[in-house]
């Protein structure tokens, strides 16, 4: 773990991949709300979490940072984000093929997954999710798209994603939902936030 002051009163901390960012993002954020820990935003990203806004000058705090010990990420929780998805996506069969199974397995494998956002980025709404073996990683296509329809559930690297818009973008695309991830008239606007809990839910088709 190595903690950067940005300026005096933000931080940013670089660990050594996701699962170590989400548990970072976790106890900053439990530490927060005891009130051992006051600032006001805590970013993570696939391999930083970034504090703004620290009530203590950023620098005590990069020296104390590397010494803590992080416990693992808690227990999964009964409220998980279940998000109904139709595997009919055009990258489908490619998918399989990256795989090294038939295409009726992608969505058997998918939907057995549990996921969590790592992070959010990319779009407003769109969330970095988490949960696939990494035998599972795929690449992104070598010509990405000009359009991608909104609702595009997603893969690439290591992580799953459904696009919140109609947007450009090189994900290799799996299936549709017509669940709404980005609601200005919703408290929160997302649905998805660093740390939910996700499951892909197969629709029934006829």
């Amino acid at each position: 773990m190595k903690a950067l002051p940005v300026g005096d009163r933000a931080l940013l901390v670089e660990v050594s991949g996701g699962e170590e960012a989400a548990a970072l993002h976790a106890e900053l954020l439990r530490r927060r709300a005891a009130g051992a820990l006051r600032v006001r935003e805590i970013v993570p990203a696939a391999r930083t979490v970034l504090l703004d806004g620290l009530d203590e000058p950023a620098a005590r705090l990069a020296a104390q940072l590397p010494h803590w010990e992080l416990p693992p990420l808690p227990p999964r929780e009964d409220d998980v984000v279940r998000i109904p998805v139709r595997y009919d996506g055009p990258d489908l069969a490619d998918v399989a093929a990256l795989w090294g199974v038939a295409v009726d397995e992608v969505p058997r494998i998918h939907a057995a997954a549990e996921f969590r956002v790592a992070f959010c980025g990319f779009a407003p709404g769109f969330g970095y999710l988490t949960g696939l073996p990494a035998r599972y990683d795929v690449p992104r296509r070598s010509t990405p798209r000009t359009s991608v329809p909104a609702g595009s559930v997603a893969l690439a690297g290591p992580y799953t994603g459904v696009y919140p818009r109609s947007s450009p973008g090189g994900w290799q695309l799996i299936g549709t939902t017509d669940t709404v991830l980005w609601d200005h008239a919703r408290v929160p606007a997302a649905l998805l936030a660093p740390g939910t809990l996700v499951r892909f839910v197969p629709e029934v088709t006829t």
